[in-house]
């Protein structure tokens, strides 16, 4: 069986659980393997938010590397892997991988996902957003960067924190064609009329 590797890197902004959940989801999938990277500002909101240490956290882990090395074996394009997630991901470490700024392991090994056309997935996390976050954004999307907000679907009516983080990483390891079983993924309205766009244009004309 051939492992399917995912890079999942950790960084300061809120969010932490967003990159746990990925982990143990992962886990649960005797096919992936997951490469964790976490940086020094995500580890005090890890003990904030979770609250965990950073030893429970990297258990849920297949590989642990630490980002001052950037010599790890993800930090160069010949370690094949399918792709790479930063959950979350903060304004710091998205200007650093826009402007290709390759200075601690994360953003290394963002920019070989970006020059080995792998997929590379940003939950980013912030609001409101400024024009520097913005041109950012378009920057690492005009590279090949998927750029990924956890935004809650109400949709799906969530009942609980778990069920808003676990339907935005379902719907991420979706961009890796990693697709998990979900009672609430959208098939459509039911047991309502919809109106017909012709009525409601002349609806919208008639106010």
């Amino acid at each position: 069986m051939t492992l399917q590797k995912i890079v999942i890197a950790i960084t300061g902004a809120t969010g932490a659980i967003y990159g746990l959940r990925l982990l143990e989801m992962l886990r649960e999938d005797p096919s992936c393997e997951t490469h964790l990277v976490v940086s020094q500002a995500a580890v005090l909101n890890i003990r904030e938010e979770l609250p965990l240490t950073l030893k429970k956290f990297e258990a849920s882990a297949d590989v642990v590397h630490n980002i001052r090395n950037v010599g790890a074996s993800i930090a160069s394009g010949s370690f094949l892997c399918d792709g790479m997630i930063v959950a979350p991901c903060s304004m710091r470490t998205l200007a650093a991988i826009a402007n290709g700024l390759s200075d601690n392991l994360i953003t290394r090994a963002a920019d070989v996902m970006l020059k080995e056309r792998r997929p590379l997935t940003l939950m980013v996390r912030e609001t409101p957003l400024n024009l520097a976050h913005l041109r950012n954004m378009a920057a690492c999307t005009e590279m090949g960067a998927i750029i990924f907000p956890p935004v809650p679907a109400f949709y799906a009516r969530p009942s609980s924190i778990d069920d808003i983080v676990d339907h935005s990483c379902i719907r991420v390891l979706d961009q890796f064609g990693i697709h998990r079983a979900a009672d609430r993924r959208w098939t459509g309205l039911k047991g309502a009329e919809v109106m017909p766009l012709a009525k409601a244009d002349k609806s919208e004309r008639a106010v």
